[in-house]
């Protein structure tokens, strides 16, 4: 099993350089490429995530969506593996994600907690183990063959947030996706810089206006309105 792991970025030069070492260090070999996705970062991402072993991709649509479909077309495995900057999966995730394949898996994701001793942090990420819509989301990576991704026409562009619910939505009732029962770790870098209210709000509200079918537009002038 060969994996190509998809990194979109924006101004994340504090991070990618560790994070791109840290794949490759427990990769065991089934890692095949690391594609660095970058949406016109103006600090040094670009360069430190080259140096890091990162082979980068420049996307000229400032968009999760366009940035990680960018990475899957330029990918040479069967297998599609996309993780946040801000995330860190468990150091097994060779053994884990060969497992994945093994037992004739199409798609899985790990559960996670943040990086911080919060005890309300602590029971957000007590409920990303549960398989319902709403407890899903990019921070758990996202791991998928190649073919299967490519028939469901990867991530809906239009989305310009809430994009990896949408391909959920419509991924799910034909491939279920797989909770691996380890952690990643994720930042927790949104709650520190406004409050746990604050991003609780911001996500509650989002969720419900894109089950609502709110334009995707309009949800992220909402999100952005209500975070710093």
């Amino acid at each position: 099993m060969q994996t190509t792991i998809i990194i979109p970025v924006l101004n994340e030069a504090a991070r990618i350089g560790s994070l791109v070492r840290y794949l490759w260090a427990h990769s065991e070999g089934t890692v095949a490429e690391i594609l660095v996705v970058d949406g016109g970062s103006s600090d040094d991402t670009v360069a430190v995530a080259a140096a890091a072993g990162s082979r980068v991709l420049h996307c000229p649509v400032r968009s999760r969506a366009a940035q990680m479909n960018a990475g899957a077309r330029q990918a040479t495995t069967d297998w599609l593996w996309f993780i946040h900057a801000d995330t860190t999966p468990p150091p097994s995730f060779a053994v884990d994600l060969s497992a994945v394949v093994q037992e004739g898996r199409d798609a899985a994701c790990y559960r996670y907690r943040f990086d911080s001793p919060s005890l309300l942090l602590r029971v957000n990420s007590y409920f990303n183990r549960f398989s319902m819509l709403w407890c899903q989301g990019g921070d758990k990576t996202f791991f998928i063959r190649k073919d299967i991704f490519q028939a469901l026409g990867g991530y809906n562009e239009h989305f310009v947030i809430m994009e990896e619910y949408d391909f959920l939505k419509r991924m799910c009732p034909r491939h279920p996706l797989f909770i691996i029962p380890k952690n990643a770790v994720v930042s927790a870098r949104k709650y520190e810089q406004n409050s746990w209210l604050r991003v609780q709000l911001a996500n509650t509200l989002t969720f419900t206006l894109f089950r609502l079918g709110a334009a995707p537009a309009l949800m992220k002038k909402f999100y952005r309105k209500m975070l710093r």
